[in-house]
């Protein structure tokens, strides 16, 4: 269950990265190198990159740690992802398209926690 719920939110975080494309303010800031007041340099693409490959891992680990190892990978990893989408929202003013993804993506993220957070060892999470 907890692999099928990271699918899910990686589908919405690569949507609301696709549909950033095609919104030409954004692609015109992201030609420039600067979205905002944001460089976007080496140094912050290997940033993006390392916080991307979290729910990356997390659909694997989810299926092959145990028991203990992978609850708490879940409740790591889904506070942490559900923390960036919500300090995202607030470093320029977001499109609506990038609310409503974020909206699911925090949704979904704060459920993996939550579910994580109830899982006892003699339960199945599915």
């Amino acid at each position: 269950m907890f692999s099928t719920l990271w699918i899910f939110v990686m589908f919405n975080y690569l949507y609301a990265d696709v549909f950033g494309l095609m919104d030409s303010s954004t692609l015109k800031q992201l030609l420039s190198g600067t979205v905002g007041s944001t460089r976007i340099t080496p140094a912050f693409l290997f940033g993006g990159a390392l916080l991307m490959e979290i729910p990356i891992a997390m659909v694997v680990l989810s299926r092959v740690l145990e028991y203990r190892a992978n609850r708490w990978a879940n409740i790591v990893a889904g506070v942490l992802k559900t923390v960036a989408v919500l300090a995202s929202m607030f470093v320029t003013k977001p499109a609506s398209y990038y609310v409503f993804f974020g909206c699911i993506e925090i949704a979904c993220t704060a459920l993996i926690v939550f579910l994580a957070w109830r899982w006892t060892a003699d339960a199945s999470p599915a």
